[in-house]
């Protein structure tokens, strides 16, 4: 085989096109251009076997709910149980059997523009899902927790199929029709739960970017909400938005101070 030039073998690579036939081939070629893209070549299967695992992991809730006949398996997580200000969002979400998205995990530990583009395709491939939105007097009416509970059930009651089993982030839910199962750290240990903490979090980012152009002071486009120091000292020369949970300690000193 005659010895291909270093720019058509990147292309190839950049293609996907590079077959392990080629790369077998190709190590033996001593040209540094050609062993560096032997490496880049290894590198990225080694993360795409990794993330490859990484799923199937994710998988053993769901694929155990399966083989105990369940045919539709919804995940559930919210998004802004912390903040000083602005909703709390939950999000339920039932996948296809054969759902696959190398990467997926829990919404925090993706960077904005893969949470984004997961999103999207969440909501494109999703069975069902839904999202609720409990905004701040609401959330001070009955507290965090009790609003948290509110908006994952509200999330479970606009699917419009009937899940068999539902896998909750860390909360127990009752008066469900269906079993459920509560799991710490949930969005890291299923593919349900990460895909619904996804879909909560960028809905909720979204509204709080709207909330920064209505209310710029506070920083909500980059603290959505939190209480930076930023946020806080804002709290204190500005004074508290509609938008502002005044039963948290901290909105409900500045209110006072």
């Amino acid at each position: 085989m005659d010895k291909q030039p270093i720019t058509v073998l990147k292309k190839l690579f950049e293609a996907g096109e590079l077959s392990e036939e080629l790369v077998t081939y190709l190590r033996a070629d001593d040209r540094k251009g050609v062993q560096k893209l032997i490496k880049t070549y290894e590198n990225q299967k080694r993360k795409e076997e990794m993330l490859e695992k990484n799923f199937m992991d994710m998988c053993y809730y769901e694929e155990r709910g399966y083989a105990s006949g369940c045919e539709y398996i919804a995940g559930i997580d919210e998004a802004g149980r912390g903040p000083l200000a602005g909703p709390v969002v939950a999000a339920a979400v039932i996948l296809p059997r054969n759902f696959k998205l190398l990467g997926l995990n829990d919404s925090k530990q993706l960077n904005e523009a893969t949470r984004t583009k997961f999103f999207n395709i969440i909501k494109e491939q999703a069975v069902s899902y839904g999202i609720s939105i409990i905004g701040s007097q609401k959330i001070d009416e009955i507290n965090i927790f009790e609003a948290t509970k509110l908006a994952m059930h509200d999330a479970i009651n606009q699917l419009n199929l009937k899940p068999n089993h539902i896998l909750i982030d860390a909360v127990e839910l009752r008066g469900l029709s269906c079993s459920s199962e509560s799991i710490t750290k949930g969005d890291a240990k299923s593919i349900s739960i990460a895909a619904a903490s996804i879909l909560a979090k960028v809905t909720r980012d979204e509204m709080m970017k709207e909330l920064h152009s209505e209310y710029p002071n506070y920083g909500f486009n980059s603290n959505v909400g939190y209480g930076t120091k930023h946020h806080i000292d804002s709290l204190m020369e500005h004074g508290v938005s509609p938008y502002h949970r005044r039963s948290f300690a901290p909105v409900r000193n500045a209110v006072h101070y």
